[in-house]
Formats: C-alpha cells, sequence, structure tokens
C-alpha cells in the first residue's frame, strides 16, 4: 500500500504502524485516519501484534484543525463532531475490537485524539520524554476519540476532571503514576522495548489473547454477574481452540508451547 501520512511495516509477524507527518508533530488530520483505518484492516490479517507509534518528535499532535473539520452543519452552522462520525470513532471502535493486541509506543507528544489513541493501546509504552495532553478546552472544545470514557477507567474521576479541565500536559512519568500507562523507558529504547512486548505477545496464544482483550474491554461495563457468564462462554471457546490443544501437550512434555503453529 502507498501511504502518505503514515508507515506501514510486517516484521516477525509484528506490524509496525507510524503516523509520519513531521511538518504538523503527526496531527491525526482526516486523510491520516483514513491510511490508518486501512493500515490496521491489513495488519488483522498480516500479524499477530501491531505497535502504533508516531515517527520524528512527537506520537501525535491532534486532529489537523482545518475549516473542513467543522463545515457541514445543519443552516450552515458549524459542526465540529462531523468528523467523529465519519472518521475518528470508527477508527478508535476498530482499535478496541482489533483481532490481536495493540501496543502503543509514545514517544513525545500524546494530544487530543493523538491522547485517546495512545490509551487505547492494550499495552502502553512511552518514552521519557513523553508526555499526554487533553488540550480541548484551550480551544473552547470537549474531549473525544473515547477520552471521556477511558480517562475516569482508567486514572479516576479526580484526575480525569483536572487533565480535562485544566489542560495541562502529563508528563510520561506521572502518566504511569496515575495508571494511564505500563512502562516509561528511555526515549533511545523506545521501539526497541516495545518490540521485545510485541514479540511475546506476537509468539503467544493469538486465539485466547483475542479473548482476554476482549474479556477486560467487556469488563469495563459489564456488572459481576454478567462478567462471570462472559468468562464461563469465553473460557469454553478457548478450550475449544488448537491454541489450547498445544498449551496443555506442552505442559505434559514440559517443553515451551509453540503456538505460532498451533
Amino acid at each position: 500500500m502507498d501511504f502518505k501520512k503514515i508507515t506501514y511495516s510486517v516484521d516477525k509477524d509484528i506490524a509496525t504502524i507510524a503516523l509520519n507527518d513531521p511538518k504538523t508533530m503527526n496531527a491525526a488530520g482526516i486523510d491520516t485516519v483514513e491510511e490508518l483505518t486501512l493500515a490496521l484492516e491489513a495488519a488483522a490479517d498480516e500479524a499477530r501484534c501491531t505497535i502504533i507509534t508516531g515517527n520524528g518528535r512527537g506520537f501525535c499532535s491532534g486532529a489537523n484543525l482545518s475549516p473542513n473539520m467543522t463545515s457541514g452543519g445543519p443552516k450552515g452552522k458549524p459542526d465540529a463532531g462531523k468528523a467523529l462520525d465519519s472518521h475518528y470513532n470508527p477508527f478508535i471502535k476498530m482499535m478496541k475490537t482489533h483481532p490481536h493486541p495493540i501496543i502503543t509506543a509514545v514517544n513525545g507528544a500524546a494530544a487530543g485524539v493523538g491522547c485517546s489513541i495512545a490509551l487505547m493501546g492494550d499495552f502502553i509504552i512511552a518514552g521519557q520524554s513523553g508526555y499526554f495532553l487533553q488540550a480541548f478546552r484551550r480551544i473552547g472544545l470537549v474531549p473525544d476519540g473515547g477520552s471521556t470514557f477511558l480517562l475516569p477507567r482508567m486514572a479516576g474521576r479526580a484526575r480525569a476532571m483536572e487533565m480535562t479541565l485544566f489542560g495541562d500536559k502529563v508528563p510520561a512519568a506521572k502518566a504511569e503514576e496515575w495508571g494511564l500507562i505500563n512502562r516509561v523507558v528511555p526515549d533511545a529504547d523506545l521501539m526497541s522495548e516495545a518490540r521485545a512486548y510485541a514479540q511475546k505477545l506476537a509468539d503467544g496464544p493469538t486465539q485466547a489473547l483475542a479473548m482476554i482483550r476482549e474479556l477486560v474491554w467487556q469488563a469495563e461495563d459489564n456488572d459481576f454477574d454478567s462478567q462471570l457468564q462472559a468468562e464461563r462462554f469465553a473460557q469454553r471457546s478457548a478450550g475449544r481452540q488448537s491454541d489450547f490443544k498445544e498449551g496443555v501437550a506442552a505442559f505434559l512434555e514440559k517443553r515451551p508451547a509453540d503456538f505460532r503453529n498451533s
């Protein structure tokens, strides 16, 4: 595929999608989101784990603000949410329902909808200079891209309010302390560390990992009894997969499981 705003590659069953628009610090315009969508669709078929990152100085500086982002409302009134319906929300939902784990590797700024994309990762790793920013209040808008769903659940209501009402940067170290991300590593080690974690996932039981991530997402909304039931049916399904057969055989034979060929 010929991309202009991102790069896409697959190596050892790991797909790497990198925003690649240095002039805007990887702003996620509509054209960029269209390419991200195509790349994520390809990764679903071509890889066992996906890394999303940004080339250059930042992960993603947010939506690329332009007149066409807010035009098209009824009676000539602007509609700043129109592109959410057509592009951004479908992409965020696609990340949620992706068939294998997604690692987001955050270098520099993850701002606006870029923050949402970063926080949608199943495993979130950031370089020391990385930071997370909900700057919508600075331009008189509200957080989007699912951030008002994610932030209270990941960091708690008080911290979500602080982050969105004041619009201040949350450095990577504080984001880790708040429970927003999993790891902070030296900037120079970001991609090598991300790939090491991705390799562990790519070598793992893909069928089971897909069900695990689905269960964890469901738990955000389910009550306890509903989640127990969801686990019960997922376990039935997992027990019928080839990954389970290989895992048990490897355990009994006292050898590492080979889930790639299961």
